[in-house]
């Protein structure tokens, strides 16, 4: 016998360990949990509470079909800018001027669409290169003179909002009448399409999640265990799954005149979004920089990244997705006036991100914060308004909620660092 026959076989690199499941997972979130790394938790307890107030207190008008649709239509833009806005707080910076940024780049676009008689396509374009434009000149100011965003930005709060009132004409409007442009933010898909939909989002989620999980696995990384990730799709399933149906129930008031059903449009626009966003945030070389800067613009820097070309990239996508949300006020309103983006557009904004979960130290924060956040809001505005509560009230429990998230995430942070989780 050879000595390689008598000698005992290496035990498994995995030998000995807890086998990973959904036990072992639930546990780890729990720890991070305590550690301080609570995510999108305070959100996703804060749409629940909400619902179930709202709920108890009118049954019969929140959750109707009817208002569930018209919160999904009356949080789109506020989500979208949001969205934008989530890549400057990643920074560590601030937008003060993305509420006035979707309403001019609006009002761009239907002055191409009406004035000027172009198509809506074009009107689209002229519309996102007025954003772009707008973020890249921030963005120069901010990362190539060093200017503090917070300056930048409340100038060009100010100067945006005369812009907006020079194009439009005081007490004037634009009004918004392409068939296009107005099914963006007030169609529904057909009932069919709605369904296709939720097959391929739940689809896409769970081979992307399984693809990810064994690739992890086969390059000796951790990854998610089958079971959890498998019930990471039973529960999107389940949550879609019951909206879409409820969406696809009649909700129209005369049927026999008007008949409404169908998911709204606007939902295919998100989920593209969503999908894009969190693909350039967690899958490419352009996202992991934007953390690095955020988490330190130092370190960032003395490791080789251009941390003035994040900056200045930042700013543009904040941005032109405030051109987005500029579009969708205006399909939703039908018009555009000197007060579209303005009022409380941008604070709401802010807050969305915020209270879902992005941190206003820089460095932490998704895309889905923007979803959750601009849902909590949405829902306070619409809930309140069903209560028949003044617009002081609805100010002021909106300006708890953003006080809250902010305090959890300077707590969270603070029981992080002392646990070490960053």
């Amino acid at each position: 016998m050879t000595s390689s026959t008598l000698a005992p076989e290496a035990p498994a690199a995995d030998e000995g360990r807890p086998r990973p499941g959904l036990g072992t997972a639930i546990r780890a979130y729990v720890s991070a949990v305590r550690g301080g790394d609570v995510g999108a938790l305070p959100a996703v307890l804060g749409l629940v509470v909400l619902t179930l107030v709202f709920s108890i207190l009118r049954p019969s008008t929140f959750t109707n079909a009817f208002n569930f649709a018209n919160l999904i239509n009356q949080s789109a833009a506020l989500i979208v800018i949001a969205m934008g806005l989530v890549f400057v707080l990643l920074l560590g910076e601030i937008d003060l001027s993305a509420g006035f940024s979707a309403g001019t780049a609006a009002s761009i676009m239907g002055i191409v669409l009406t004035r000027q008689g172009h198509p809506w396509w074009l009107a689209i374009i002229a519309g996102l290169v007025t954003g772009a434009v707008i973020g890249t000149c921030i963005g120069m100011l901010v990362a190539r003179l060093g200017i503090p965003s917070f300056v930048v930005t409340l100038a060009a709060f100010l100067g945006l909002q005369g812009v907006l009132l020079k194009l439009i004409g005081e007490g004037g409007t634009i009004s918004v009448r392409d068939p296009v442009l107005l099914a963006l933010n007030n169609n529904n898909l057909p009932v069919w399409l709605g369904w296709v939909l939720f097959a391929v989002v739940v689809g896409a989620y769970a081979y992307v999640s399984l693809r990810r999980a064994a690739a992890r696995r086969a390059d000796g990384l951790h990854a998610d265990a089958i079971e959890v990730v498998l019930a990471k799709v039973a529960v999107l399933a389940v949550l879609l799954g019951a909206a879409t149906w409820y969406l696809s129930t009649e909700r129209s008031r005369n049927p026999a005149v008007t008949s409404i059903k169908g998911v709204p449009e606007v939902i295919v626009l998100l989920v593209a979004l969503l999908v894009l966003l969190n693909f350039l945030l967690g899958r490419t070389a352009f996202g992991r920089h934007v953390y690095a800067v955020g988490g330190n613009a130092e370190a960032a820097r003395r490791a080789g990244i251009n941390v003035q070309r994040v900056k200045l990239l930042c700013f543009v996508l904040c941005s032109t997705l405030a051109a987005i949300g500029g579009f969708l006020l205006a399909s939703r309103d039908n018009s555009i006036s000197p007060t579209t983006g303005g009022a409380e557009t941008l604070l709401y904004a802010v807050g969305a991100a915020v209270i879902g979960g992005t941190s206003l130290f820089g460095g932490k924060g998704k895309m889905m914060d923007a979803v959750l956040g601009g849902l909590v809001i949405a829902i306070i505005i619409n809930g309140m308004g069903l209560l028949n509560q003044p617009s002081s009230v609805v100010y002021m429990v909106t300006g708890v909620v953003l006080l809250v998230a902010a305090s959890v995430d300077a707590i969270s942070r603070r029981r992080a660092a002392a646990t070490g989780r960053v």
